[in-house]
C-alpha cells in the first residue's frame, strides 16, 4: 500500500512486528518495550538482571503480546550470539533492534580514567552495539527489511571533561549507525535517537521530576513518553524513508 494511502494509526501499527531492546528492563529502555508491546509487536526483553526482564515480560504479556526475557551483558561479545540464537530461536525473526543499553559513569579526569573503566564504557557503549547491529542485521537483509535504532547522548555531541569516555563512544555510536546504514541498505535502516537527560528509575540520585533546570531551554529534562514518539517512528513504516539520521530528544535549542 503506498504510504499516502494509510493513515497515521497504520504507519505507526507495530503489529506482526518483533523488537528485541537491550538495557529494556529499566529506564527509557521499559518505555519503549511497553510503547512497542503496546502497539502491536512481539518483544525480547534483554538486560543483565533477568529477574527485571521477567517482571516486565509479565506486564507486556498483559497487553496481549509476547515477550522473551533474556539475560546478557552486551559488552561481552560471546554473549550476543546467544542472544540472537534466543530470540531467533523463540520468534524465528526481529524486525526491530533497539540498542539501547548503556553505562555512563563519571571519570575524575582523565589521567585517572583507568584502563577497566574505559574498557567498560567502550564494551558496553559500542563494541556491545556494534556486535549486535552486525549480527542480527545481516538477518533482516535476508529477510528484507529490518530497522536499527541506538540510542546515543547529547553527551556525544556536547562532550564535557567528566565523561569523556562515554562521550567517546557514543560519538563512536552515531559514526557506526551512519556506516551501517550504508552498508545494509536498502532493506535495513539504522537512525540514532540522542538524547538529553530524562526522568525515568536511573536518574533519582540527580533529577527529579518537576526539578527546574535552569541550563535546559524548556527548563526541565524529559519524561519516557516523550522519548517513546521517537523510537515508535523509528521503529515503524512512519520512517520508511529515514536511514542514517540522528534526532535529538533533549529539550536543547542548539548543539
Amino acid at each position: 500500500m503506498a504510504q499516502e494511502a494509510r493513515t497515521p494509526a497504520e504507519l505507526f501499527d507495530l503489529s506482526g512486528k518483533t523488537a528485541l531492546v537491550t538495557g529494556g528492563s529499566r529506564g527509557l529502555g521499559r518505555a519503549i518495550v511497553l510503547a512497542y508491546a503496546a502497539a502491536g509487536a512481539d518483544v525480547v526483553i534483554a538486560s543483565r538482571k533477568l529477574d527485571a526482564c521477567e517482571a516486565l515480560a509479565h506486564e507486556v504479556e498483559a497487553l496481549g503480546r509476547k515477550a522473551l526475557p533474556v539475560a546478557c551483558h552486551v559488552g561481552r561479545w560471546d554473549d550476543l550470539g546467544a542472544l540472537v540464537e534466543a530470540a531467533y530461536g523463540r520468534f524465528g525473526k526481529l524486525d526491530i533492534l533497539v540498542n539501547n543499553a548503556g553505562m555512563s559513569p563519571l571519570a575524575p579526569s582523565s589521567d585517572e580514567t583507568s584502563e577497566e573503566l574505559f574498557d567498560k564504557i567502550v564494551a558496553v557503549n559500542f563494541k556491545g552495539p556494534f556486535r549486535l547491529s552486525a549480527l542480527i542485521a545481516r538477518r533482516m537483509k535476508a529477510a528484507g527489511r529490518g530497522s536499527v535504532i541506538s540510542v546515543s547522548s547529547t553527551g556525544a555531541l556536547r562532550p564535557l571533561p567528566t565523561f569523556g569516555p562515554y562521550a567517546g563512544s557514543k560519538a563512536a555510536l552515531n559514526a557506526i549507525s551512519t556506516a551501517f546504514a550504508q552498508e545494509f541498505a536498502p532493506e535495513v535502516r539504522f537512525n540514532v535517537i540522542s538524547p538529553g537527560g530524562f526522568y525515568t528509575d536511573t536518574s533519582k540520585s540527580w533529577a527529579e521530576p518537576g526539578q527546574e533546570v535552569p541550563d535546559v531551554p524548556l527548563r526541565r529534562y524529559g519524561y519516557p513518553p516523550e522519548i517513546v514518539t521517537a523510537a515508535l517512528y523509528f521503529a515503524s513504516d512512519a520512517s520508511s524513508y529515514t536511514t542514517g539520521s540522528l534526532l535529538r530528544v533533549d529539550g536543547l535549542a542548539q548543539v
